[in-house]
Order: C-alpha cells, then sequence, then structure tokens
C-alpha cells in the first residue's frame, strides 16, 4: 500500500472511531430532545395538501390514502385496478379529503407514470407528496435436496432433464419460462417505485415536498436519493414488519398472470412471526412524514434488524435457510413452528377468516398492485 493510501486509511479509521465514541454518545440526548420537545410542535400541516399514492388500490396504500384523507390532503390515486380505486376514492372522501383524483396505471411503463404525474399537476396546480408504495409478492424457486428438480411458482416442480443431448436446452427453456415471471414482477417492486420518483422530483423540489418510500428492498436507492436531494425534498423511508394486506392474505401470481390467494405459501412466508393491523402502520407512518423522520420502523420489534444485518449477515442467511428451505416431500420450518404454537389464532380476523383479494370483473387476468 503507498503511502497516500496508508495516510487515507488511517484517516478514514480515526474518523470512524470519533464518530462512534464521541458524535453518537452526545447526539443521543439532543436527538433524545428533539423527539420529545420538538418534532411533535412542528408536524405538517397537510390541509390542501396535494398527495400522489400509487399502489393505492389495496393493502398501505390504501390505508394511507385514508389517513392522509383525515387530515384534509387532495389525492390522486394510482393503481391498474380502476373499480378499487374508485371505491377507495369514494371512501376517502368520504373520510374528509376535498378532492379525489383517479388515475388508473401501470407504473412500471415510464410513460405511464409520467403521465400520471403530469395529470396529477394539470389537475391541482401542484404536487407536495409522493407515496411510493407499489409491490407484488413471488413464490420462488427451490431447490429440492433429494430430487435434481426445481420448483416453479404453483408448487409443481420443474424437473431437469439428464437423459438426452438436448437436455441442457430443455431445461434452459423450463427455468427461464419461470424466471421471466419472476423478473416481471421484480419491474414492479423496483420500476414501480423509480419512475415515479423521477418523474414527481422536480415538482417536489418545487413545492418542497415530500416523500415516502415503503419498500426495505429500496432502502439504499432511497437513502442515496436523500443525500442527493435532501435539502430540497424531505425523504422518509418506511420499513414495515408484517401487516394486514393482500400479500399477508396469500395473494401471488400464477403461471398466466393470474390472481390467486395461497394461504400454505402465506402461512410459510409469515410463520409465527405478528402481523399488525394496518391502520395502526399508517398512522405511524403519516406522523413520521409530517414530522420529517428519515426512517420508519413497525412493527418496533424489527428495530434490531438492520443493525444485526450490518454486524452479522451470516446469521441472517443461515436463517433464511433454516426457516425456508425444505427436502422434498416435507414441510418448510417456520410452516411447523406455527402449527406446532397454534400461531395462526393470533392472525387478524382478515387474513383468518376473508383472505379474499380485489379482482376486476372486466379483466380477471389483470397484474395488480398490492402492499406489505
Amino acid at each position: 500500500m503507498n503511502l497516500h493510501l496508508l495516510i487515507h486509511s488511517v484517516l478514514m479509521h480515526v474518523s470512524a472511531a470519533m464518530i462512534i465514541l464521541i458524535y453518537i454518545p452526545l447526539s443521543i440526548p439532543v436527538k433524545l430532545f428533539m423527539w420529545a420537545f420538538v418534532k411533535p410542535f412542528r408536524k405538517e400541516d397537510l390541509r390542501g395538501k396535494v398527495v400522489l399514492i400509487t399502489g393505492a388500490s389495496s393493502g398501505i396504500g390504501e390505508e394511507l390514502a385514508y389517513q392522509y384523507a383525515k387530515k384534509g390532503a387532495c389525492l390522486a390515486l394510482v393503481a391498474r385496478r380502476k373499480q378499487a380505486l374508485e371505491d377507495v376514492a369514494a371512501a376517502a372522501r368520504e373520510r374528509g379529503s376535498p378532492d379525489v383524483l383517479v388515475l388508473p396505471a401501470d407504473v412500471t411503463d415510464p410513460d405511464q407514470s409520467r403521465l400520471a404525474v403530469e395529470e396529477t399537476v394539470a389537475h391541482f396546480g401542484k404536487l407536495n407528496h409522493l407515496v411510493a408504495s407499489r409491490g407484488l409478492v413471488h413464490l420462488p424457486l427451490r431447490r429440492s435436496h433429494q430430487h435434481n428438480c426445481l420448483h416453479q411458482d404453483d408448487g409443481k416442480p420443474i424437473k431437469l432433464i439428464t437423459h438426452n443431448k438436448n437436455s441442457r436446452l430443455e431445461n434452459e427453456k423450463r427455468i427461464v419460462s419461470n424466471s421471466i415471471r419472476y423478473h416481471a414482477l421484480q419491474d414492479v417492486n423496483f420500476w414501480g417505485s423509480v419512475y415515479p420518483t423521477y418523474y414527481a422530483l422536480p415538482h417536489l423540489k418545487a413545492s418542497k415536498g415530500k416523500l415516502l418510500a415503503t419498500k426495505a428492498a429500496q432502502l439504499r436507492f432511497y437513502e442515496t436519493l436523500r443525500a442527493e436531494v435532501g435539502s430540497e425534498v424531505g425523504v422518509t423511508i418506511l420499513t414495515p414488519g408484517f401487516v394486514e394486506s393482500e400479500m399477508t392474505k396469500g395473494k401471488v401470481i400464477r403461471k398466466g398472470g393470474d390472481l390467486a390467494v395461497d394461504e400454505e405459501a402465506r402461512d410459510v412466508q409469515i410463520g409465527v412471526f405478528p402481523v399488525g393491523r394496518v391502520e395502526t402502520l399508517c398512522e405511524v407512518a403519516l406522523d413520521a412524514i409530517r414530522k420529517g423522520d428519515w426512517y420508519v420502523t413497525w412493527p418496533s420489534l424489527y428495530r434490531p434488524v438492520p443493525l444485526v444485518a450490518l454486524l452479522a449477515p451470516e446469521v441472517f442467511d443461515w436463517l433464511s435457510h433454516a426457516m425456508y428451505d425444505a427436502k422434498e416431500g416435507a414441510r418448510p420450518l417456520s410452516q411447523r413452528m406455527l402449527e406446532a404454537t397454534r400461531a395462526k389464532r393470533l392472525f387478524p380476523s382478515s387474513l383468518r377468516h376473508h383472505p379474499d383479494i380485489k379482482t376486476e370483473k372486466s379483466d380477471r387476468n389483470e397484474v395488480a398492485s398490492s402492499n406489505v
């Protein structure tokens, strides 16, 4: 290592040590004072503010629309299910929103995202908040330990061919076909937030507005965005645990794009973890964005997770394999723990008794937005 790099390496480690040993201990009482005596009295008044919400047809997006409506905000609701949006819009008006604009659109399409933002600004004359909450869930491919096969999103095995000269090509076709559906869902989960953010950003800068991102998987993207535009646009990142939504009801996309409810897959995913009320989550999230908080984690039991992930990432990898991987014919540990503890009795009634999802009668195969 040359002298130049050595000097910078020493300075970096010394700076890090000073932050840990001096700045953090001194900043804790200041932050506690701000949290208790300053921020509660500096909450943003949302009356007349214009809020664009993606994924507004269900789950977190729908409930946030109701919370904003109670505070007197004007709403632009975006999702693919028009009838579901109309129902949410009617409920938002009843809760106090003075004006609600319904914008059926697929925000994974950049042109539709741009038009949704432009129509919002054309209708209201401004844009103050963007809530990027669209997302979908996918049942991933799982490799069996005992058999030479993969399991696709409908639970059926994709058997890998090994006995003919075309086996490699046939295997690639089978796996790629399932992977295409997987990547389509990732388009929803990533680009479905990035495109609206990109087109809304100039208007948010103009109004000194705020942005609420509801996907923990996009943490680094929105942290980078905050570093670039934080002086002009407030960025609040919501990292929720399991809450009531179509995802936790077991909503999945089957082969061919059909929506379905798979309660068994839902039980495997949730296991013994508690499922919170979406109304409570959104009350906490809206309070945080009004105060300008950077992060919101709810339920609070998940707050130590980022620290553990930073200090011991191998623990997360081990837990993932231990909880969700299973040998052929066996059930995952998460599902067995759920049944042994009978923790399913503690699920909200909407998950236990009414695990239905919203559908468009006119287009049953439409892939729609949801949240977790």
